[in-house]
């Protein structure tokens, strides 16, 4: 059973407090700037993402965003939510099914599959979706802190 949370009051979810099913989602535009901005980040200027005359003659018939940028929608939600603030990405695995294209929005689910006490990480199942229709699946293994730091106040 899925349980959808929103971010920790503290910014992250610690060890502890992670459990098989919790998930949480993240709605994101895949907007012109966002692609522009990720090729400029990226360096990757493949024209398959910025020229609509090159990439009108391509299988996909017109621009589409990077796989990555789409990746990188669910870095946001493991950084930002579940886990949150504190977890570092040990690996990931990623499938992509379809392309995402300029304005698309694409949701992010991810999920807690697996808790390792021992070794202080968690696996996530990490899913995008635009509608209804998955646009790319994998596994995320995360670093999750033990505890929280005291506040500095």
């Amino acid at each position: 059973m899925v349980e959808l949370v929103q971010q920790h009051p503290s910014g992250g979810y610690i060890l502890d407090e992670l459990h098989v099913g919790m998930a949480a989602e993240k709605i994101v535009v895949a907007t012109e700037d966002r692609i522009r901005l990720f090729a400029e980040a990226s360096d990757d200027f493949n024209p398959v993402h910025l020229d609509e005359a090159f990439a009108s003659k391509t299988a996909y018939r017109g621009r589409i965003a990077h796989g990555l940028l789409s990746a990188s929608f669910g870095s946001a939600v493991v950084g930002t939510i579940l886990p949150g603030a504190g977890s570092i990405y040990i690996s990931q695995t990623l499938a992509f099914h379809q392309p995402v294209r300029i304005d698309d929005v694409v949701r992010i689910l991810i999920t807690v599959i697996e808790v390792e006490p021992e070794s202080a990480r968690a696996k996530l199942s990490c899913e995008g979706f635009v509608g209804e229709t998955m646009i790319m699946d994998g596994v995320a293994v995360v670093r999750v802190p033990r505890r929280r730091k005291p506040s500095q106040r």
